[in-house]
């Protein structure tokens, strides 16, 4: 399991989901991170998954395991 600090933004592409946008510049889709806020400073523990691109074509996503405030 990983670890991973930024902001998490809300992208309203494809009905919608939310990213995490790192303090290094990258870009994760965040998956199965229940209810989020737009702008949120956070932590995510999680790990982070291959394969590619998902149906939200967004980049790499994280499997998220838990979500606490930075």
């Amino acid at each position: 399991m990983s670890k991973f600090t930024g902001t998490v933004q809300r992208n309203d592409l494809e009905g919608g989901f939310f990213e995490l946008h790192t303090d290094d510049g990258a870009t994760f889709r965040l998956e199965g991170a229940g209810k989020l806020e737009a702008g949120a400073r956070v932590i995510v523990h999680g790990t982070l998954e291959s394969g590619g691109f998902g149906i939200h074509m967004s980049g790499p996503s994280i499997r998220v395991s838990r979500v606490e405030s930075a």
